[in-house]
């Protein structure tokens, strides 16, 4: 039996994709949406190049894109999503059944129209601020980068989290994990706070004791922020910074200290091992992607 023309369309393209380019669609498919500035600080070394690739994508399908106008004028940076044929070749990569032309136009549509797209903006920035980072300098890695989606791997008997992400970051010989909360000032803090005994009891359900990472909006948010913490009971590790500082670097002021510290010197405990712990492979420690 003859291919249909759709699945030689796919297969035709493939001379086209490079190995940055699977990274891309990869990324896309784990976080959603990326800016142009956000891609060309992790993938290229000029805005130009950059540009012009992402052009090149959008041609073949692999990518979409959208953007919206701007108060008084002007339009925002252009949104990247995956495309119909960038979605069909993830799908093909996970080994699941690819999706229509009009499921992946409705994919597109309701991230576009999503309230929580500056939300997932926002989380996707911290990262991407770490990524970028280690690109620049070969002492520090992000070994790990998970979405909200993909931090549900995490089981615990006692509890379920929801982190907006969460990383592994490392530099030299230490390495520390944590649960990302990005603010976008939107939301009251007690209910910010209030999300704090879900993760005690994750962790004395046998899941990992990362430290709570809040990136806050605002100096006045982490004022604000800090002092409802202080009232928190004792056992969980509680970091603050704002979002005009480089979360790669020692910004990051726990709830009971003076002193603001770097990302690899919070405590990690990794969890035990469990199948539950995906931290866990076949029974070995395995801090990576």
């Amino acid at each position: 039996m003859p291919h249909s023309r759709s699945s030689h369309g796919l297969l035709a393209i493939y001379p086209h994709i490079t190995g940055r380019d699977r990274q891309i669609m990869t990324l896309l498919d784990d976080h959603q949406v990326l800016t142009t500035d956000h891609l060309t600080r992790l993938f290229f070394l000029a805005p130009r190049t950059a540009r012009h690739r992402l052009a090149e994508l959008l041609a073949l399908d692999l990518v979409d894109r959208f953007r919206f106008a701007r108060v008084g004028g002007g339009t925002d940076p252009y949104h990247w999503v995956l495309g119909h044929a960038g979605q069909r070749f993830q799908a093909a990569a996970r080994g699941e059944p690819e999706p229509t032309a009009r499921a992946s136009s409705q994919r597109i549509a309701r991230l576009s129209a999503s309230p929580r797209l500056q939300h997932l903006l926002t989380v996707n920035e911290f990262f991407v601020r770490l990524r970028e980072h280690a690109r620049r300098h070969g002492e520090a890695t992000l070994d790990r980068w998970w979405s909200e989606q993909q931090a549900k791997q995490f089981k615990s008997s006692k509890a379920v989290i929801n982190p907006d992400g969460h990383g592994l970051w490392s530099r030299g010989e230490q390495t520390a994990g944590f649960w990302l909360e990005a603010d976008t000032g939107t939301e009251p803090l007690t209910r910010v706070v209030a999300k704090l005994d879900g993760y005690r009891r994750f962790a004395s359900g046998g899941g990992p004791r990362y430290p709570v990472l809040f990136w806050l909006a605002s100096p006045t948010r982490e004022e604000h922020l800090h002092r409802l913490l202080r009232a928190e009971p004792a056992g969980l590790t509680t970091v603050t910074a704002t979002q005009d500082a480089d979360p790669a670097q020692a910004v990051w002021l726990p709830s009971d200290g003076t002193r603001r510290v770097a990302l690899e010197q919070l405590p990690s405990f990794h969890g035990h091992n469990s199948p539950a712990n995906p931290n866990f492979i076949n029974g070995v420690l395995h801090l990576h992607s």
